[in-house]
This record gives structure tokens, C-alpha cells and sequence, in this order.
């Protein structure tokens, strides 16, 4: 729901070809994560709990590779899709005479996500 949050910033200071942009790399790269998701659950034998699987970097290394690089994108690493989209929303949005509790509410967004994203990467080593 935090991307789509973003998406809705983009379209309150009337950016609706940046938050499209943001969808299409969005579900990109989410796509992605998800067909990583089934890939480790079918390795894990139908094992979903996240807190029971490991060691994923021997089991399945292309895989883990795949997802750490979703993931990163998602987090709005530099030169990955994430970061074109979510910078220039970003951008837009501080560039503007914004109030600054708002501000503080939309980086607190950006950080919460990229905190859990970078706790999946961790644990899936």
C-alpha cells in the first residue's frame, strides 16, 4: 500500500504520467518478486513461514539473485527501475511549497518500505 501511496502523491501535484510510470515499474518488478515467492515456497517443499527458510543462496543462487535485485528496485536503488520512478515523484513533491509534516509523512513511507524489503533480503540469505 506505500507504492501506491506514491502513486497517489503523483497524482495530487498533477503528475499522472509519473505515477503511471510508477505503476508499470511497480508491478515490473513486483511480478518479479512474486514469481521469486513461488519459487522459494516450491523449493521449501510448501514451507511459507519466512522465519523457517535459509540458506537460500546455496539452494537456489539465480533465484536469490532475482529476488535480492526486485527488491532492491523497490527499495529506489540508484539505476534500478524503482529509483527512476520514485525520485522523480519524489522530486516533484519537494520541489513544491509542501507543508512540512507531509513531507515528513511521505519519507517516513519511503523508509518503512525500504527497511522491510532490505529484512526479506537479509532473511532469505
Amino acid at each position: 500500500l506505500r507504492q501506491l501511496g506514491v502513486i497517489i502523491v503523483a497524482l495530487g501535484l498533477n503528475q499522472p504520467s509519473l505515477a503511471f510510470f510508477h505503476l508499470i515499474t511497480h508491478a515490473l518488478f513486483k511480478a518479479l518478486l512474486f514469481i521469486c515467492a513461488g519459487v522459494i515456497i516450491h523449493t521449501e517443499t510448501n514451507n511459507q513461514d519466512i522465519r523457517l527458510i535459509g540458506n537460500l543462496a546455496n539452494i537456489s543462487p539465480i533465484t536469490v539473485v532475482f529476488f535480492n535485485i526486485a527488491n532492491l528496485s523497490l527499495c529506489g536503488t540508484p539505476f534500478l527501475a524503482g529509483f527512476y520512478s520514485k525520485d522523480s515523484i519524489l522530486e516533484t513533491f519537494f520541489l513544491l511549497k509542501i507543508p512540512l509534516p507531509t513531507r515528513i509523512i511521505l519519507i517516513s513511507r519511503v523508509c518503512l518500505t525500504s527497511a522491510y524489503t532490505i529484512r526479506l533480503s537479509i532473511i532469505t540469505l
